[in-house]
């Protein structure tokens, strides 16, 4: 019996063992965006937050089609009206739909985020990696230009040329654009000049690979996680300087929806009609929340150091 028992303890010890193999192995197969979707999945609060972030998009995408009124349909005999079946979320001070206009401030806010981001992505990406890569007079230009941006502050250069600017959406765009690539140039650049002299790009360069080739094909993909995470992090503060700068009055303007131009309206009637600002600011802070959230999940999910598996 003790030798039948010590068989089947070392069977079982046997197969435990090959089971983690086989999901180490099943792991490793699957490359770096598969262990990092594994470990994004146990993040619980990033998981939510995708979930909200898609759910989000999807009501964006619907809402034509769901039987919403027009945000800018006014009704002067419903105005400031408490949710109510007719209008869930209440009227506002026109008696403009407040379920409408959240809708809608909503992918005016996701639109100038995304755009912003990708915009600033690619010029921050492409003069980092032009200056980490190629360095000294060119670097020093590049790297001088980033310091002149920084050295006004962001909000209040934002908010000088919000107010020289035509008001329109892409003069914010343009606005928070010109604000923002620093940051994305100077965290290529320090990727870049920790990785140019790597045994893989010396090997590119030995088989005669050009620069460009190198920057390209062998820098940047192993440049992409900070930049992942620093995308899905600036979206929030992009959303929260367009509210900012529309709660001034110098953003997106009337009529076009916008979170912070409600926030700003809303105030005015905030003892009275509390809805008017309540709503909006709980939109506000439920998206930035999410994709903060979802930045810091993806920031555990591609840096190794952080691994907690």
């Amino acid at each position: 019996m003790s030798s039948a028992a010590t068989q089947s303890s070392s069977s079982s010890d046997l197969a435990g063992i090959l089971d983690v193999d086989r999901t180490v192995a099943t792991r490793t197969r699957s490359g770096l965006w598969g262990d990092a979707w594994y470990r994004l999945r146990k993040n619980r609060a990033a998981i939510l937050s995708l979930g909200f972030l898609i759910a989000l998009v999807a009501i964006i995408v619907l809402a034509p089609y769901l039987g919403e009124p027009s945000p800018l349909t006014q009704d002067l005999d419903h105005i400031d009206e408490a949710p109510s079946a007719a209008h869930l979320l209440g009227t506002d001070e026109l008696g403009r739909d407040m379920l409408s206009r959240l809708i809608n401030g909503a992918q005016v806010s996701l639109m100038v985020g995304l755009t912003v981001q990708t915009c600033e992505t690619v010029i921050g990406t492409l003069l980092g990696l032009i200056a980490g890569y190629y360095g000294g007079v060119v670097d020093m230009i590049i790297m001088r230009i980033v310091d002149t941006v920084y050295a006004f502050p962001p909000f209040l250069f934002a908010v000088f040329m919000a107010a020289i600017l035509p008001p329109s959406v892409w003069s914010i765009i343009l606005v928070l654009v010109l604000v923002s690539w620093p940051w994305e140039a100077r965290v290529t650049r320090g990727m870049v000049l920790s990785l140019k002299e790597s045994e893989f790009v010396t090997s590119a360069r030995v088989v005669g690979a050009s620069n460009w080739r190198i920057m390209l094909r062998h820098i940047l993909p192993n440049a992409l996680s900070p930049l992942i995470v620093g995308f899905s992090l600036g979206i929030a503060g992009t959303i929260m300087a367009e509210s900012g700068l529309s709660f001034l009055g110098i953003g997106i303007r009337p009529p076009t929806p916008s979170w912070g131009g409600m926030i700003d309206q809303g105030r005015l009637f905030l003892r009275v009609y509390p809805h008017l600002a309540i709503f909006p600011s709980i939109a506000l802070a439920l998206t930035v929340l999410a994709f903060n959230f979802l930045g810091d999940g993806l920031r555990d999910a591609l840096d190794p150091r952080l691994r907690k598996d």
